[in-house]
């Protein structure tokens, strides 16, 4: 399906200047968890960029305007920019505040092509709001999101070539692409390449639906289901609310009454219809749509930020509501897939928590504990157990370490490592020197209580590793290698005292 999207560059900060006045064009961040999330193009000149934490952001621009990010704020001020878009084409749906989505054929039918309903679209945007927006189109909503971005319009069956090149970033799920990127996956092109069953058994349904979106394929979900009469909640209010905070109680309570039923018959949702009638009678009407599944959050998220750009945006007349009800419009099949390790719901995952915390309870604190990829040179050193539920927060992760092994990280780490040795063409011990001179090429390797030697094809450095010199008892000082075996094993090696051991296996 062509489909058109609607893009406002640096929507946080643009909806900072709307509703609060704050100038756009000066050096502006909307943080998030202490971390950049959108800078305007003043404080992207000084540096600032996405992801940075606040005072890296502070240290590059010192007078750079720092603002804390605010749904409810920026869906408020987007509420004009959905009704100009609305002005033009009917069936609008919000992706997110400051993006918005409506299918191509009917504004392109009317105006002439898409190209010039794209413009149309937005010269009324900056005539109504005096917003600049970007258009773009493409088959799918995922693929026009990213051409709007790019201020494109992909040709009619083009998409696929269009997304074949784009990093695996803009699948815009971080722990999903930091995996496959760590299996060597890089764009769009080479993920959409995967089988598509593969990937549902591999790595769950959510990686199946972006795995979809890769191939440009998001129209077409994977069990379409036509949602049953009795979906819908809805609730009517004695009172009429008029004020956020109890909107978002009432927002709080109804969608957990649709997660529930939508559970009831296997399903989730991935478009929600959020509609309201006011005490003067006035009918309000949204369309949320989102490339994955609702969760019970999302839902009440968006169902809150809904209700803030009504009650306090600037078409509202401070009418309040009296009826509340949320439709799924778009459902799938949720049933028979493969779940991760503790469900794909999160119920699972909840009822771990609390046995978690109950032997916590019981036998202390420390009987529970899990690991954290920590800073430092060797991978035995780098694990770190902290208790469940403390913060698991790498410390020195991105501090240079001087003498510390090149990646990719190895696999397996040893509990205990392997004793080894390692000899030359001549069958003599290979030595390191002072100056790190070997005594002879590492040419075969015995491991452990293997019988044989094992030849080795290749090899890299030594790393001199000299830690905690000044401390007597402490100090620590070791010699480490990469060797390939001839039997296609690699390992990271380490020299310490005249004594070879392996430490890790790479897969």
């Amino acid at each position: 399906m062509r489909t058109i999207v609607v893009w406002c560059p640096d929507w946080p900060v643009i909806a900072a200047e709307i509703v609060d006045g704050y100038p756009a064009h000066e050096a502006v961040a909307v943080m998030h968890a202490n971390r950049v999330l959108v800078a305007s193009p003043a404080a992207r000149e000084e540096g600032v960029r996405r992801g940075l934490r606040k005072r890296e952001a502070q240290g590059r621009c010192p007078h750079l305007i720092v603002l804390e990010h605010d749904p409810g704020r920026d869906m408020r001020a987007f509420e004009p920019v959905l009704a100009a878009v609305e002005h033009i084409a009917a069936g609008v749906e919000t992706l997110r505040p400051g993006a918005c989505a409506l299918g191509a054929r009917g504004p392109a039918r009317y105006h002439g092509g898409e190209a010039a309903a794209a413009e149309r679209i937005v010269e009324h945007i900056a005539q109504q709001c005096d917003v600049e927006a970007q258009i773009g189109v493409a088959d799918g909503t995922f693929a026009a999101g990213l051409a709007a971005r790019a201020g494109v319009i992909v040709p009619d069956g083009e998409t696929a070539q269009f997304l074949e090149g784009l990093s695996i970033g803009a699948l815009g799920r971080p722990s999903l692409v930091d995996l496959l990127r760590r299996l060597g996956i890089h764009t769009l092109g080479e993920f959409a390449a995967l089988p598509g069953a593969d990937v549902l058994e591999r790595f769950g349904f959510d990686a199946a639906l972006a795995h979809r979106l890769a191939g440009g394929r998001d129209e077409r979900p994977l069990a379409p289901r036509r949602p049953p009469a009795d979906l819908d909640v809805s609730e009517t209010f004695d009172e009429p609310v008029d004020r956020v905070d109890a909107a978002a109680f009432a927002a709080r309570a109804l969608a957990e009454r649709l997660h529930e039923r939508l559970g009831a018959h296997g399903l989730a949702c991935t478009r929600l219809g959020i509609e309201a009638v006011t005490e003067t009678g006035e009918e309000l009407v949204r369309t949320w749509r989102h490339d994955g599944l609702l969760s019970v959050n999302a839902i009440a998220d968006r169902l809150r930020w809904q209700l803030d750009g009504w009650l306090r945006g600037s078409r509202s007349r401070a009418a309040g509501i009296i009826r509340l009800r949320l439709v799924p419009e778009g459902v799938i099949e949720h049933l028979g897939l493969q779940p991760g390790l503790w469900g794909e719901a999160g119920d699972e995952r909840d009822r771990a928590h609390r046995a978690f915390s109950r032997v916590q309870g019981l036998l202390g604190p420390d009987a529970v504990l899990t690991a954290v990829l920590d800073g430092g040179r060797a991978d035995r050193s780098r694990i770190r157990l902290v208790a469940w539920g403390d913060e698991r927060v790498a410390q020195g992760g991105e501090a240079p370490w001087p003498g510390r092994v090149p990646g990719p990280s190895p696999a397996t780490v040893y509990a205990e490592p392997l004793p080894a040795e390692v000899v030359d063409v001549d069958g003599q011990p290979v030595r390191v020197g002072g100056r790190l001179e070997l005594s002879g090429v590492p040419a075969m390797v015995r491991i452990g209580e293997e019988e044989r030697f094992v030849g080795i094809v290749g090899w890299a450095g030594p790393w001199p590793v000299d830690e905690r010199w000044w401390a007597e008892g402490e100090s620590w000082r070791v010699a480490r290698f990469q060797l390939q075996l001839a039997d296609d094993r690699a390992f990271s090696a380490v020299l310490r005292n005249g004594a070879w051991f392996m430490e890790a296996l790479y897969d």
